[in-house]
């Protein structure tokens, strides 16, 4: 099987152009190959697909095998990969995900894709679709119990679900320690990506990511556009905001017509053929 290694500022995943290749157990080749140190390594598999209602689709698979909605670092290297390999020449394209049809836009240097806007969408707050169990509208800025310590939450999905709570300083957590207790909580069915963020000021927020199926990762789109929201929704910063992550940034902007916009870079790291299947 050929792939391709990419990451959208430290998110890095195996990419597979289905249009020429066909995997089989897509669960088990994530699983498999996303081992560090043993395999090659990743937080996933995505597979670029054909697609019957947007340009392409895209289907993502975490490094535990279990499928995942949307990637906001993943799309935008499936953006990337497929204008830059010919799939297209358009510079504005739709992409088919579990989390729904995103369009993409592509700002070029020198014939190839520097980076991509993404509209994600509109944030989605009710309980029942982020999906938590929560008895209000929303929840926000609500308090959440988590091995004995009382946290100040808000949960959105942006795609899939988040938790967003804001620290004093994100460089002392133990993300190792705490992150399984947030994702696995009895109030989120489909366990939960979750968002550690410090306001630096109106313009700038810190951020560390517990994702579901992967553990720390080095960014998270979708929980960069659900930290920004939830911040916005706060008051603690405007209608633009940029998103510090430990392996780059993201500039996450609120539409006028309610969507959030992500814009960051994509980036090749190598081809390569495996036959470990």
């Amino acid at each position: 099987m050929k792939f391709t290694k990419m990451h959208g500022i430290g998110n890095d995943y195996i990419y597979v152009n289905c249009f020429c290749e066909q995997v089989e157990d897509p669960a088990a080749v994530a699983q498999l190959l996303s081992q560090r140190r043993f395999a090659v390594g990743a937080d996933g598999l995505i597979l670029i697909c054909p697609s019957e209602v947007a340009d392409f689709q895209m289907v993502m698979y975490n490094a535990d095998g279990s499928r995942g909605k949307m990637c906001g670092n993943g799309i935008r290297c499936v953006g990337k990969y497929v204008y830059d390999r010919g799939l297209t020449d358009k510079t504005i394209v739709t992409v088919e995900t579990l989390g729904g049809i995103k369009t993409l836009d592509f700002t070029l240097k020198d014939g190839v894709v520097d980076s991509v806007r993404v509209d994600m969408g509109a944030p989605i707050w009710q309980p029942e679709q982020v999906p938590v169990i929560f008895s209000g509208e929303k929840m926000l800025d609500a308090p959440l119990t988590v091995e004995g310590k009382t946290w100040q939450v808000s949960a959105v999905s942006m795609g899939n679900p988040h938790l967003v709570t804001f620290v004093a300083d994100v460089d002392s957590l133990n993300l190792e320690e705490i992150g399984p207790h947030f994702e696995c909580h009895e109030v989120f069915p489909e366990r939960v990506n979750t968002e550690f963020i410090q306001i630096l000021d109106r313009e700038n927020l810190k951020m560390r990511v517990w994702e579901r199926g992967s553990g720390e990762t080095w960014a998270c789109g979708t929980g960069a556009c659900a930290s920004f929201v939830v911040a916005n929704a706060m008051g603690y910063c405007g209608k633009a905001a940029t998103l510090h992550l430990r392996g780059g940034d993201l500039l996450i902007e609120l539409a006028e017509n309610g969507h959030i916009l992500m814009s960051g870079p994509a980036s090749f790291v190598y081809d390569g053929e495996t036959l470990m299947l």
